[in-house]
């Protein structure tokens, strides 16, 4: 029987359902139901300020109203340009509330990029923050459609201490004055909001409508939209707490420290979705500084954390967190990024020393099913391996470019299906038919593009992005395996592997080395790197050249940006010639 009907991974559930029943319900009802039950825990808490679920109910109630008096309704889309601040999470469940659909991009993105964005979503209105105004003035000529500007400012959410202080912050001095015309004031929204004499619309709506619209490469590296449903968001946010080996009894009240950001599968739909839907916390923290997420951790001691791997190696460098007691951490998730076997057991080593209950817990999945999918069972693991599928979600290996289910321990395509998948790439039928796929026994499967296998108990490993394997001298060479390798090393905090071109082997291998705090970049250090490589490295695959950086590039969601070193090295390839 095929791995796939078989499912052999339901074995490792533990206390995890086998099944959910997923209620037919929007996103804002599954938050609303929260609101009922728990009205005085707190929804979310912004540097100091706490908001209650009584209150937020009232603020998406009001933040709906003001959406309607600007002219959106049902099936309207909204572009959100904002970190994770109060007016963005406010914004994206009045949308919500109303039917509308809620555009999510990054606010550090570039004024051409910004102006895509609202151009193949026909935004009808985009929120951000007084910083970025001057973006969107300078691309309004260029959007095809009319789009109203509303302006949020942080200061406004911050208690009252914080607010008198603000202005004197460099962060602050750093925001250039605003015109004063060519956008709304969030207050001036809010107070049409108050003014509205309409009728608001009842909550009810689709669940299997699109809710969100995310953004990715997809399988083919060019920037698509992601259409997810109501259902994908749900299904993920009771998935998440069925697999954390906690009740939702248990889970009501937690705190989770959310400071990936909204605009990412990882940050919008574990972060702060998955929270509101359990009745916990999510503490926002408009962007990551590792002294400040060290405070934090602290101060405020969060039982949750997702992150991404670049973050937990950020903290392992950080001094800050010397001698705290993590011992109120009931949860740690590391995703968007593979986790090197190596990084997850420095991390491991450190949350032991910190009196952490629990390890580092990896997840798998693709912007095209919201996020994780697929997650370690709560205190096993395998090495190398992703974990197993959440409830009701089936894994797939197949032969890459076809439907055929390859057997175990095979390396092939990811495939997934399940509550999860998304609806399709907005306006993009032909590569919505190409990554969406119906196979013979009936069921649609998302094809992931991605490298990897299942052994016989059904535990998933990851390779690496199909395109992103190195081929010298005819070998296929994965760069993640070897960067696990060099991991290993005491003296190497993190590693970056690409292919360089090669006149001879097509490709040879470069990897790219960030030393431990401490250890000097030296040539006898990298003749020790070589050495040790060579003992655990086929020769074919050895890397040929090792370059030391103090950092690495990290991508918008701190992902390490192997594009970046491939481009930089082959352009000054180009450049020699």
């Amino acid at each position: 029987m095929a791995l796939s009907t078989a499912a052999p991974w339901l074995n490792f559930y533990g206390n995890m359902p086998k099944s959910i029943d997923y209620p037919s319900k929007t996103m804002y009802q599954m938050v609303a139901d929260m609101g009922k039950k728990y009205p005085a825990n707190i929804a979310y808490e912004f540097l100091g300020k706490q908001t209650d679920y009584a209150t937020f109910l009232r603020r998406i109630d009001l933040t709906a109203r003001a959406f309607l008096a600007m002219g959106i309704h049902a099936g309207d889309r909204v572009t959100i340009c904002m970190p994770n601040t109060p007016q963005a999470v406010d914004s994206f469940y009045a949308l919500n509330r109303i039917g509308a659909i809620p555009n999510m991009i990054h606010p550090l993105s570039a004024p051409k990029e910004i102006a895509f964005y609202l151009n193949i979503s026909h935004s009808k209105a985009i929120l951000t923050l007084d910083q970025f105004f001057y973006k969107i003035e300078q691309i309004l000529p260029e959007l095809k459609d009319s789009c109203r500007i509303i302006v949020a400012k942080v200061r406004d959410e911050l208690p009252g201490v914080k607010k008198m202080l603000f202005p004197i912050t460099k962060t602050a001095r750093a925001i250039q004055k605003l015109p004063r015309t060519g956008y709304i004031g969030w207050g001036d929204f809010l107070e049409a909001g108050r003014r509205y004499k309409g009728e608001m619309p009842s909550a009810s709506g689709d669940p299997n409508a699109c809710a969100a619209i995310l953004y990715s490469g997809g399988t083919t590296g060019t920037t698509k939209g992601i259409m997810l449903s109501n259902m994908n968001f749900n299904a993920l946010g009771l998935q998440t707490a069925g697999a954390s080996g906690y009740s939702l009894k248990e889970l009501a009240g937690k705190k989770m420290l959310s400071v990936m950001p909204i605009f990412h599968g990882f940050g919008l739909g574990i972060g702060i979705h998955t929270a509101l839907i359990i009745g916990a916390t999510c503490i926002l923290l408009p962007q990551f500084n590792v002294k400040i997420y060290a405070e934090t951790l602290k101060k405020k001691k969060p039982n949750i954390i997702p992150g991404v791997p670049t973050l937990f190696e950020a903290l392992l460098r950080t001094n800050e967190l010397d001698g705290v007691d993590l011992s109120f951490l009931i949860g740690i998730f590391s995703g968007g990024d593979s986790l090197s076997v190596e990084l997850k057991r420095k991390v491991d080593t450190f949350l032991k020393e910190h009196n952490a209950k629990v390890q580092i817990r990896e997840g798998y999945g693709t912007t095209e099913c919201v996020t994780a999918s697929c997650l370690t069972p709560i205190d096993y693991a395998r090495p190398g391996s992703i974990g197993v599928p959440f409830p009701d979600t089936f894994y797939k290996i197949v032969k890459p470019g076809t439907m055929e289910e390859l057997p175990a321990n095979a390396d092939g395509e990811i495939c997934i299906s399940g509550p999860t998948v998304m609806l399709g790439y907005m306006d993009n039928p032909e590569e919505t038919a190409n990554t969406l796929r119906r196979h013979p026994e009936g069921r649609i499967w998302l094809h992931t593009g991605d490298l990897g296998y299942m052994d016989q108990d059904g535990f998933v490993y990851f390779r690496q992005r199909i395109k992103r394997m190195i081929v010298t001298s005819g070998y296929n060479v994965y760069p993640s395996q070897l960067e696990n390798i060099i991991d290993g090393h005491e003296k190497v905090l993190i590693s970056c592997v690409i292919g360089v071109k090669d006149s001879y082997r097509v490709q040879r291998v470069r990897a790219y080395v960030v030393p431990m705090p401490g250890i000097e970049p030296t040539e006898e250090l990298k003749q020790e790197l070589l050495a040790y490589c060579s003992k655990h490295i086929a020769k074919y695959a050895m890397p040929r050249e090792i370059e030391f950086r103090t950092e690495l590039p990290k991508t918008l969601v701190g992902k390490v940006a192997y594009r970046v070193l491939e481009e930089e090295a082959n352009s000054q390839l180009e450049h020699d010639a």
